[in-house]
């Protein structure tokens, strides 16, 4: 009996050293950028705070409330990203305040939303200053630009967020 007890015993000891190796590793990648800095983000919460160092222990210098606000990552340290918000900002923001979906902020006066990606098509829409809408398909100095739903290409120029795909 002795035998058969210490076996299932090494086994469950190889088991839970496996189980903790996998979950550190798992961990360790999911920490790791994905891709090079800098890069394009976005805020994935309706409110997120930039804080003033990689912890939560730093007080934060500013609360963002607007969830799609775009943000390029200078940065990363463990799950915490240092990010540039559009007005030049930077501080630090944990990796769940954060997405991948490419977003952008009109930084013109007015943006015209086009009906294809030419200064002579039809105006569709116009954006001003501040409005936030995901970002689609950028070439060529136009990119898909998505306000809730309505739909246009805008100059890359007059917006700030991932174009420069």
């Amino acid at each position: 009996m002795d035998d058969v007890g210490s076996g299932s015993g090494m086994k469950r000891f190889c088991l839970g050293a496996g189980a903790i190796m996998a979950l550190a590793s798992a961990a360790a990648a999911w920490a790791a950028p994905a891709k090079p800095v800098p890069y394009w983000a976005s805020l994935a919460q309706d409110e997120a705070r930039m804080r003033v160092g990689p912890s939560l222990d730093y007080p934060s210098n500013w609360v963002y409330r607007r969830r799609d606000l775009p943000v390029k990552v200078v940065q990363v340290l463990g799950l915490w990203r240092k990010v540039e918000d559009p007005d030049g900002a930077q501080g630090w923001m944990h990796v769940r305040l954060l997405s991948d979906t490419a977003t952008g902020i009109v930084k013109a006066d007015v943006a015209q939303l086009h009906e294809s990606a030419s200064d002579g098509s039809h105006t569709l829409f116009r954006a001003e200053r501040g409005v936030v809408g995901r970002l689609h398909d950028c070439s060529g100095g136009w990119c898909t630009f998505d306000v809730k739903g309505q739909r246009g290409y805008v100059k890359a120029s007059d917006v700030w967020g991932a174009t420069d795909k």
